[in-house]
């Protein structure tokens, strides 16, 4: 994989990372959700109308524009298994964004991803 595929799949899985981030922020500013029948059109234009939820909404749209670019230029079953990258930028930006805890457990599985990953790109 040259560094411009990997630069698409990075890039594509940074999006997916972001999104997820956003959306949580934008659920936070919300509270939890319990849909009711009397509810739901409440409580779906709550949603709607928070930035970050349509902040991370584009950035799904823009990281399956660029996933099927890096899609194209690599196999699947390289490019599928390196969105477990995700699981990293997402644990360090909800510790570093959202307050989350990071349990030394959580950073050994980090750990093992990124050996994984690592293994994987180098076949």
């Amino acid at each position: 994989m040259n560094l411009t595929t990997f630069g698409f799949i990075f890039a594509g899985i940074c999006l997916n990372a972001v999104a997820q981030l956003l959306l949580k922020a934008g659920t936070n500013a919300v509270g939890a959700i319990h849909l009711t029948a009397e509810n739901w059109f409440s409580t779906g234009l709550k949603l709607a109308m928070q930035l970050p939820i349509i902040g991370g909404l584009s950035c799904y749209v823009i990281s399956v524009v660029v996933w099927i670019i890096g899609l194209s230029r690599v196999d699947v079953t390289v490019a599928y298994p390196m969105l477990s990258l995700g699981y990293i930028i997402n644990a360090v930006g909800a510790w570093y964004f959202l307050g989350e805890a990071v349990s030394l457990q959580r950073l050994l599985a980090i750990g093992v991803i990124i050996v994984g990953v690592v293994l994987l790109t180098r076949s």
